[in-house]
This record gives C-alpha cells, structure tokens and sequence, in this order.
C-alpha cells in the first residue's frame, strides 16, 4: 500500500513534499487537503500515530488560525476540542500529512522524510 499525501496545491512546502515523494518513486495517494479535509476520527488517528503534540497539527501561519485567535485556545481547550476545530477546516491543518497507516509526518523537513519514507 502506498502513502496517503495530503496535501494543499497552493502550499510551496507542499509542492517540495511532492517532489521529494516522487524523485524516490514513492507511490501515495494525494488528497487535496481543503477539498477533502480528513474527518476529525482521522485527524485523531493520524495524531495518535504520530508521536507529536497536537498543536503541531496546526496551520500555525495561516491566516485562519489568526483569525479564529487559535493561538489563545491552544493552551485552554481540551484535546477533543482541538480535535473538532481541526476537523472543521483544512486550511487549518499543516500540511503535508504523509501516512502509510502507521508512521505519520506532519510539514516536510527531507531528513525527516528520508528517514520515514525512503
């Protein structure tokens, strides 16, 4: 089975993602990140397997996460309400999220993805 890649087109961290995905023939399956955002049972799945805080999953230079003031609920909300706020709008989520249903990246960094995926 190959990678599930979400992802915004948009997104230059994305696009890097991408080609890094590709240049080491990786096969994945791309999901448009805000057309398709994953469901709020997937996003606590895929932070369950991830290892990270759940405030990595933030889009934390987006302009919807200024906007809503995310920032100061971060601290405050519980994780079930972080979870609900993720799932309610893609372009709130970082991206890339590469999974193969059991290790997950969150944003691209190429040693990181090297070791995860290669």
């Amino acid at each position: 089975m190959g990678l599930t890649f979400y992802w915004y087109p948009k997104c230059g961290t994305c696009r890097k993602a991408k080609k890094w995905l590709e240049d080491h023939n990786i096969d994945y399956n791309e999901i448009h990140i805000v057309e398709n955002p994953p469901s709020r049972l997937e996003l606590e799945e895929l932070y369950q397997r991830s290892g990270l805080e759940l405030k990595k999953f933030f889009n934390t230079s987006g302009q919807k996460y200024r906007d809503l003031g995310v920032k100061d609920m971060i601290g405050k909300a519980s994780e079930s309400e972080l979870l609900d706020l993720l799932s309610s709008d893609g372009m709130l989520i970082k991206r890339p999220i590469v999974s193969d249903g059991t290790k997950v990246t969150v944003g691209f960094k190429e040693d990181e993805f090297a070791q995860t995926w290669s």
